[in-house]
């Protein structure tokens, strides 16, 4: 394993001998070639892609290589949907220039999904956004958009468009792959909504989170017998909180961007709505009740306690 990555590939193929220009060894290895980058599927899946300098004097050695002094870039795996059909997303991710994700999962029953931006690249599909004490997170996240139309206003109703099983397969196997390789904390597998509430409703109350962690242990979410713990504390008549500052406090250190007023706002409504969103779905009107503050209890226990 340490051998390999001493390493300087010379030859890009599928299956190939790759012989170091140094030793002159051979080592079979499997690679793969995407522009200017090396997928090397045998060595440590740190380190999958390598992006170096090619000069035409020097060799550049990869005996040193990795440094202990480093780490991945990417830490947030974010999801999207985009509100329009396949055409008109690709046209919108890939072809104007406004905005990008790294990968567009289509709606169609196939065995393709889209990349559009290369892993090791910034995608423009964040925005403004916060998740804990991370910001603007282009800079640390894979994006990944869905393609959905989101959802219609039925009088004072959102109603949104499920996703078919056969596109949410594509979705699993694409962030299992993503999080496995760059060590994704489970927190860290968000919405846009949780990263930027004030503003986006994607993925929206129709995304399966429950089903991504119970059946493929992606992402977070809380366990029943603590939920259970923290709502039987509570009469369910009364107020299910000591105060709105305290369900502000308990949002923030989760992740959500809050501001601390005591004050049941606006702005405190959307962001719990997107947090029943995410785990609360059957709700997510932004109305705190006691199942609501039992549930962010119990994944602060699970997830922000050390």
């Amino acid at each position: 394993m340490k051998f390999i990555l001493k390493l300087l590939i010379c030859t890009f193929v599928l299956t190939q001998i790759i012989t170091s220009c140094s030793t002159q060894e051979k080592v079979i290895v499997k690679t793969k070639t995407v522009h200017d980058t090396i997928y090397v599927t045998d060595v440590d899946p740190k380190y999958h892609f390598v992006e170096q300098a090619n000069l035409k004097d020097y060799i550049v050695s990869k005996k040193n290589f990795p440094s202990v002094a480093s780490n991945h870039r990417v830490k947030f795996i974010v999801l999207h949907y985009t509100v329009s059909d396949y055409p008109t997303s690709v046209k919108i991710l890939a072809k104007k220039g406004n905005v990008s994700s790294h990968y567009l999962v289509n709606d169609l029953p196939n065995d393709s999904i889209d990349l559009l931006v290369s892993e090791n690249q910034r995608a423009w599909h964040a925005g403004i956004s916060s998740w804990g004490n991370a910001v603007n997170l282009n800079d640390t996240s894979i994006g990944i958009e869905i393609v959905n139309s989101g959802y219609k206003k039925i009088g004072d109703s959102m109603v949104f468009q499920p996703f078919p099983n056969y596109q949410i397969k594509k979705v699993i196997s694409l962030v299992k792959n993503i999080a496995e390789r760059y060590d994704i904390d489970p927190v860290n597998i968000i919405g846009h909504s949780d990263i930027a509430p004030l503003r986006k409703q994607d993925p929206g109350p129709a995304f399966p989170w429950e089903k991504l962690y119970k059946e493929h242990q992606l992402g977070a979410w809380y366990d029943e017998k603590d939920k259970l713990y923290f709502l039987n504390m509570y009469d369910p008549d009364t107020a299910p909180y000591n105060s709105v500052l305290e369900f502000q406090k308990a949002l923030k250190k989760y992740g959500y961007s809050v501001n601390l007023t005591g004050v049941y706002d606006k702005n405190t409504k959307l962001i719990t709505r997107a947090f029943q969103w995410h785990f609360r779905p059957q709700k997510g009107d932004g109305i705190i009740d006691a199942e609501t503050w039992a549930i962010l209890q119990a994944l602060n226990k699970k997830y922000r306690t050390k």
